[in-house]
């Protein structure tokens, strides 16, 4: 059981879907001996989580700037890097920002921005 204040797992697994993350690959770099290694093509990565369109407060007051109504809240139980890309339902989005409740509750909150293209 969490000792965290709010408790919000259960409902992400309830209302889960599915999405992509794609992971940075890695950089290369030189060896001990001075031998360059290539840096590593990362496959993308499925996550769960719950992904939910801003509501009209949010849209007006968010500190980050502003946000549009293709932007999303992302709510997982695995942490995400800001300008880490995801991919739902076939929608890049940019994680932007987060709402640090970790001393809180028991998932991690985004903010994503759409990417056009």
């Amino acid at each position: 059981m969490s000792s965290k204040a709010f408790q919000f797992a259960d409902f992400v697994e309830e209302f889960q879907v599915s999405f992509v993350v794609h992971v940075e690959e890695t950089k290369g770099h030189y060896d001990e001996q001075g031998k360059w290694i290539p840096g590593a093509k990362a496959q993308p990565q499925h996550m769960i989580g719950i992904i939910l369109p801003l509501t009209t407060d949010e849209l007006q007051k968010e500190a980050n700037g502003t946000y549009t109504r293709k932007d999303r809240k992302i709510y997982t139980l695995a942490p995400l890097k800001i300008g880490q890309k995801i991919e739902y339902k076939k929608q890049m989005y940019t994680i932007d920002a987060n709402k640090d409740y970790e001393d809180y509750a028991d998932v991690y909150m985004y903010y994503a921005k759409g990417v056009d293209g």
